[in-house]
């Protein structure tokens, strides 16, 4: 945990500042039994009113002094601390931002949600704590046992005889409590998971009619959370009644011990309520350096988790000295490719795959359902690393070029079309921010986009919702592919990105494809055997292996596996 400390190098004025001041409010709080007492036992006792009015005037001063001190930590610690949680906020962001999909599937995203927002307010409360309890109740504490002693040294004894109660007490709830916070954070984990796939299927939720069982699966996660946080609550709240009721004790023994001191003359009933008032200042000292400890085992648990995105291993990453020059032609190659997820087990879900892509070369990929179509096309980009083989383009391994010079030549457009909230103008410009108008709307015209954008009240300044909700699935992959083509990649693929578009359209958008982006390195994976007809090679898997490859005349003759899937869509007749 005390390396996320780091984080407040920068603020380090306004850290240093907030205790400075917050020793003065101290400061000031333990002169104010004192004054009172001499109010009491010079001024009140000897009729003394000048005094009284002099004490008085100099006790509203000196509480006035400790508000200035208590509002100026308070300004300072609260800008080192939300000054903290965002730089550190933002390094989480950015290291989750540089995750593979290994490392995503590792965290899962509902975890990672929870330590980029409810874990890392933890630690900004602790830093909040730190920079004001943690210089307060010491110095009150300590500065209360202090002047204590001054006033009566016999009768701080009192102190002495109930302190190692408290510690003894205190360490024992902060052990059993700090397990309890670790399971808070897996519970609440658990709920953002839940919130999180049903917000994300809430249409399928609707046409299934699982409201009730989707309502019941949060009730059970939601009310775990709650057992939990309410079991830690309570072992942590055994703390305040027990230190009420041993300061309810002390104070009852000190008024004891007082009074017989006062009848033998040994000391004043001013110097009583003092050392009554410095009694709970120790005593709310060690009740906010007990709360403060309680801080520390959340803060811990959430520094733990923090600290576990920020110490992540990348697996995809840049070699020592990464190619940087922009890939030329695309000519794409898989040599004896395998690949296994990690942690999966089992055998590989790609095996001994090879084959060639030369550029302006269009390959479609046909399988049946896990048949490793999207494995395969993701580690082109190198969303995962091959396990086995090599993959290259233009004959150079594409582990040795840098992952920016690799992407920015490799177009990728998914089935699940993800837009962004913003303007359709917005969203296209993700392929290349620099794009006039007229290259924008040449690449809306390829994607068979420009004429529904076109119809929209404000065209493509049209906002478009949260994952592009005010859009059919059709128009959504279409302003995905349009997207796409703006990067101008050397090689372009299409995993099953056309199936939410009707085949009147996917023709019109296959033609426009072929001739604007004539160069282009093209992999489609498809459904439909319509799609693939006119690519140039067809590439057919089944079970991780290639089975079939070559023309739709040649697959015909010499793969079952593709005149199946060619059967079972255009029946028997068409052969």
């Amino acid at each position: 945990m005390l390396r996320l400390f780091a984080y407040l190098k920068p603020y380090w004025k306004a850290a240093v500042a907030a205790p400075l001041l917050m020793m003065l409010e101290v400061v000031m709080d333990l002169m104010q039994p004192t004054l009172m007492a001499g109010i009491i036992d010079r001024g009140v006792m000897n009729g003394d009113t000048a005094l009284i009015a002099k004490l008085g005037l100099l006790m509203v001063l000196v509480a006035l002094v400790g508000a200035v001190g208590g509002i100026g930590c308070t300004y300072f610690a609260s800008i080192a601390g939300v000054s903290f949680a965002t730089d550190l906020r933002r390094d989480l962001f950015r290291k989750v931002q540089s995750f593979s999909f290994a490392n995503i599937d590792e965290f899962q995203p509902a975890s990672l949600i929870t330590r980029l927002t409810n874990d890392v307010t933890q630690v900004q409360q602790l830093v909040l704590a730190m920079l004001r309890i943690l210089v307060r109740s010491p110095l009150l504490f300590i500065g209360g046992v202090i002047m204590a002693v001054a006033i009566n040294a016999r009768l701080a004894m009192v102190i002495v005889a109930v302190l190692p109660f408290l510690a003894t007490a205190i360490v024992l709830v902060l052990r059993r409590g700090f397990p309890l916070f670790v399971a808070v954070q897996q519970k609440l984990d658990r709920v953002n998971q839940v919130m999180q796939e049903n917000l994300a299927g809430v249409r399928v939720i609707k046409a299934f009619i699982r409201a009730k069982y989707e309502i019941n699966k949060f009730a059970v996660a939601n009310t775990a959370l709650m057992q939990t946080a309410m079991k830690a609550g309570r072992t942590m709240g055994a703390i305040h009644p027990i230190m009420i009721l041993t300061l309810n004790c002390t104070i009852i023994a000190v008024l004891w011990f007082g009074g017989i001191r006062v009848n033998i003359g040994d000391m004043q009933v001013g110097q009583v309520m003092a050392f009554t008032n410095y009694i709970n200042q120790i005593f709310f000292g060690l009740m906010q350096v007990a709360f403060f400890f309680m801080s520390i085992s959340r803060a811990k648990v959430s520094a733990d988790r923090i600290n576990e995105v920020l110490d992540a291993e990348i697996d995809i990453k840049d070699g020592p000295q990464p190619i940087t020059k922009p890939i030329k032609t695309g000519r794409l190659a898989f040599e004896d490719v395998s690949f296994n997820y990690p942690g999966a087990g089992g055998s590989d879900v790609l095996k001994n795959v090879s084959f060639t892509v030369e550029p302006g070369e269009k390959l479609a990929i046909l399988g049946s359902t896990g048949a490793g179509k999207s494995t395969l096309v993701h580690l082109i980009p190198r969303f995962y690393d091959v396990t086995g083989g090599r993959i290259t383009i233009d004959g150079i391994d594409i582990r040795d070029y840098s992952l920016d010079t690799l992407r920015s030549a490799v177009g990728i457009v998914l089935q699940d079309s993800i837009l962004f909230t913003g303007t359709v103008k917005e969203n296209l410009s993700w392929g290349d921010s620099r794009a006039t108008e007229e290259q924008i709307i040449a690449a809306t015209k390829a994607a068979q986009a420009h004429d529904f954008i076109s119809s929209f009240p404000d065209s493509y300044n049209t906002v478009i919702g949260q994952r592009g909700v005010n859009l059919s699935g059709g128009q959504k992959q279409r302003v995905a592919i349009a997207r796409t083509l703006l990067k101008k990649p050397k090689i372009l693929i299409l995993d099953d990105s056309t199936s939410s578009v009707d085949m009147g359209t996917e023709a019109r958008l296959q033609k426009a494809l072929k001739e604007y982006m004539a160069e282009t390195t093209c992999l489609i994976i498809a459904q439909r055997i319509s799609t693939v007809l006119d690519a140039d090679r067809i590439l057919v898997l089944e079970n991780g292996r290639v089975v079939g490859l070559g023309t739709h005349q040649e697959l015909m003759k010499t793969c079952p596996v593709y005149l199946d899937i060619y059967r079972s869509q255009l029946g028997q007749e068409a052969i």
